[in-house]
């Protein structure tokens, strides 16, 4: 490398400062490095292979991908990825469960349980939804106390008399006799 190139690298070096311990000087006006607070700002994200026990309140919303051993009350939302588990009680206004959730909930709006999710407990709900494989189990009442109707697994048909035709007879080379 020439002495007189002019991309050679000039590193810049920190010049002490002359300012003395104890040292007052005038503040300068701060300035706003953060946009002002939102709803988000309520926001309570408990990662994976995080464990978080103890009580919750004010918290707009809560998800959960790691364990929470808690109470949650003055909440808005609680969202339950497939890696979450919840273990408490929620009293909250939506709830959406990827995960498990065992304990005590009372949703005053919509439960939705996912594919993957797992309610297990007493459970007060506005509205159910509860996609295909989603599981929930315990005492089940709407938020107004109302027992949601036991759900009956369908009988199979009778594959002889199905609904709105008559049955069926073979004609028989006998006058008395039944079908073999």
């Amino acid at each position: 490398m020439a002495d007189n190139d002019s991309t050679s690298f000039r590193p810049e070096i920190a010049r002490p400062s002359r300012e003395l311990p104890g040292m007052t000087r005038p503040l300068a006006p701060a300035t706003p490095s953060a946009p002002p607070p939102s709803s988000d700002d309520k926001k309570l994200i408990v990662g994976r292979n995080i464990v978080l026990s103890g009580q919750i309140t004010a918290c707009d919303k809560l998800v959960v991908e790691g364990r929470v051993d808690a109470t949650l009350t003055e909440s808005r939302v609680i969202e339950i990825t497939q890696t979450g588990v919840f273990k408490g009680s929620a009293e909250i206004d939506e709830a959406l469960i990827g995960g498990t959730f065992e304990g005590k909930l009372i949703c005053r709006g919509r439960l939705l349980i996912r594919a993957a999710g797992r309610v297990k407990g007493e459970i007060r709900y506005g509205q159910l939804e509860i996609e295909c494989g989603g599981e929930l189990i315990g005492d089940i009442n709407t938020v107004q106390g109302k027992p949601t109707a036991p759900i009956e697994a369908p009988k199979p048909a009778d594959p002889l008399q199905v609904a709105g035709t008559a049955p069926v007879v073979f004609p028989t080379s006998h006058s008395e006799g039944s079908l073999v």
